[in-house]
């Protein structure tokens, strides 16, 4: 049977590169509308949009979805999430899964198959994608998170370097790696059980996390573990920037990205 599970979308109004991003117009209305749709096309048994900003929630008035004006401190969407969990109650075994609030082209199907996952894993309490790389420059690219997992696919690290570095065809200048060698690009979509939220909150920030700029090494700085589930491939990249915004306006009015 298909696993119940919760998706909170954190929407924050003060994006540093983007002000006001969840409420930017994209094929005729916000851009929160178009991230509720997808979560609620997941299936999801509640769709909580959490903001700090009474502007997001009264956005996404007249959708079925609940909007929670949240505390407007929080240094991440973890964070925030974690305060949504606290404040319904919910139970430690609730999944709950972190849909960003500029992740507007997110594949549904994704979504369910995070959730599913880490609700048949009981060695787990966090989950998060994964999808081939194919090109060779993507895996040098700094800005594309390569993951490396165990045999059960649980995740050893999380890095913008190149891993696992192939030392004879790498270090040679052939830049071909290994024929075999699954190079992973990590697809920042999460999934939670309810008492992990409460744990996450508590724990100190790691100096792997601060090199990196990668928050999810801070879970296996303190010895948790992580799901990765392995997709076919990455949905369409979410809005960040104002290019990004236009290339999102772009792909919905059906011309060339």
């Amino acid at each position: 049977m298909p696993a119940d599970f919760t998706i909170v979308i954190p929407a924050r109004y003060g994006s540093t590169r983007l002000p006001g991003k969840p409420l930017l117009e994209l094929g005729g209305k916000p851009m929160i509308a178009h991230v509720c749709e997808r979560a609620l096309e997941a299936g999801a048994a509640e769709v909580v949009v959490a903001t700090d900003d009474a502007r997001i929630a009264e956005a996404v008035d007249g959708l079925p979805v609940t909007a929670m004006l949240t505390r407007t401190e929080h240094a991440s969407g973890t964070e925030r999430l974690a305060e949504v969990a606290e404040r319904r109650a919910w139970s430690d075994d609730t999944l709950v899964v972190n849909l960003q609030g500029d992740e507007p082209f997110m594949d549904a199907a994704l979504l369910r198959a995070l959730a599913e996952a880490l609700g048949r894993r009981e060695d787990c309490r966090v989950a998060t994608l994964a999808a081939p790389i194919h090109r060779l420059e993507e895996i040098f690219d700094p800005n594309v998170v390569k993951v490396v997992t165990d045999g059960e696919n649980r995740a050893l690290y999380f890095s913008r370097a190149a891993v696992p570095w192939d030392r004879e065809s790498f270090a040679e200048g052939a830049g071909v790696p290994m024929p075999g060698m699954p190079y992973r690009r990590h697809i920042g979509v999460y999934a939670y059980t309810a008492s992990y939220l409460r744990r996450y909150v508590d724990l100190e920030p790691s100096p792997l996390e601060h090199v990196e700029r990668l928050e999810q090494l801070r879970i296996l700085w303190h010895g948790d573990r992580i799901l990765v589930v392995p997709v076919e491939g990455a949905p369409a990249p979410g809005v960040d920037t104002a290019a990004d915004l236009e290339r999102a306006r772009r792909h919905l009015s059906g011309r060339t990205p």
